[in-house]
């Protein structure tokens, strides 16, 4: 099959597409014929040598996709050869087929295209773990969310929407926030020129976010810890503002609020098909009904993935990037 290969850590032109040997499904596992597969930042840090896969997984980059079942592993129920199917991965997603845990499978939502359905696994698999299942946000309570108009931002926007919680994004141009703002947000932050932490505090009257989903870790850790609510959670899912910062743990043990940081990727298999059994019990509906949807900002054949890399890098994207077609 063909794939995409990282010759060496480095910049986007160290994608290659290669030959390379087709996956065997083993017991529990299923082979899916690639459609389309969803861009993460996790894939650019793989690629310039942060981010290496788990030991014994795929080096091929990509952890969600799209497709068709091609072959079934011993003891795999509940999924037949040709079913339509989207998938949260640990790797190999940037391929012509990919072999994966059955647990890790989900039905194409009705309503939406075969394509589109390779934005949705990774990100709502990693809003509903953390935002819901780690930090339990509630109704009414106020989720502030980081980086507003990524894939995981404007998931995280229309779920929160959904479920009767009140959004507040920081995006680095009006025109984002604009975006931000149809999918539900209504504490609107450009971090370029405002402060999020006087802009948040402000809007609730004083007192902070109840959960902050963060994807900047050290850069923001002050100022997070200073915009929580008594009894506020902050869960920390990555690192682009660095991985050392400075807690003071007296601010902290006040608003007897807590920090959680987590990965999706290195988690068990069966860690990863409990949350994924979660959002298709509780988002595939909402997804079903329209109430939330996959935005796809832009699309590059698996030969172009170079391009689409450079696109993530750059922050002009509102939402997913996905890979179909050689």
């Amino acid at each position: 099959m063909k794939a995409v290969n990282i010759a060496a850590p480095g910049g986007p032109d160290n994608l290659e597409v290669v030959d390379t040997l087709d996956p065997v499904a083993a017991a529990g596992e299923v082979v899916i014929d690639v459609v389309a597969a969803g861009i993460n930042r996790a894939d650019i840090l793989q690629r310039m040598g942060f981010y290496d896969p788990p030991p014994g997984t795929s080096p091929i980059p990509g952890l969600e996709v799209s497709g068709r079942i091609a072959t079934l592993g011993d003891g795999v129920t509940g999924w037949r050869v040709g079913d339509e199917v989207c998938a949260l991965l640990t790797g190999g997603g940037y391929a012509e087929q990919v072999a994966v845990p059955a647990g890790q499978l989900l039905p194409v939502p009705e309503g939406i295209p075969l394509e589109d359905a390779a934005a949705l696994p990774e990100v709502t698999c990693t809003v509903w773990s953390n935002v819901f299942l780690t930090a339990h946000l509630q109704p009414g309570e106020t989720l502030l969310v980081h980086g507003g108009s990524s894939g995981i931002g404007t998931m995280a926007t229309q779920l929160a929407t959904a479920l009767g919680a009140r959004v507040a994004v920081t995006a680095g141009t009006p025109e984002k926030l604009r975006v931000c703002q149809e999918l539900g947000a209504q504490i609107l932050v450009n971090y370029r020129d405002q402060d999020f932490v006087q802009e948040v505090r402000a809007a609730t009257g004083g007192r902070g976010a109840d959960v902050i989903l963060d994807n900047m870790g050290a850069k923001y850790l002050a100022r997070n810890v200073a915009t929580l609510a008594t009894a506020g959670r902050l869960v920390v899912i990555g690192l682009q503002g660095g991985i050392k910062g400075e807690l003071d743990l007296g601010i902290l043990l006040a608003k007897r609020a807590s920090i959680v940081a987590t990965s999706l990727r290195a988690r068990p298999a069966s860690e990863k098909a409990t949350i994924v059994a979660a959002v298709r019990e509780q988002v595939w509906p909402l997804v079903e009904s329209g109430t939330v949807r996959p935005i796809v900002n832009s699309r590059y054949s698996f030969g172009e993935a170079a391009d689409g890399h450079r696109e993530m890098e750059a922050s002009t994207h509102v939402g997913k990037i996905l890979l179909t077609g050689w």
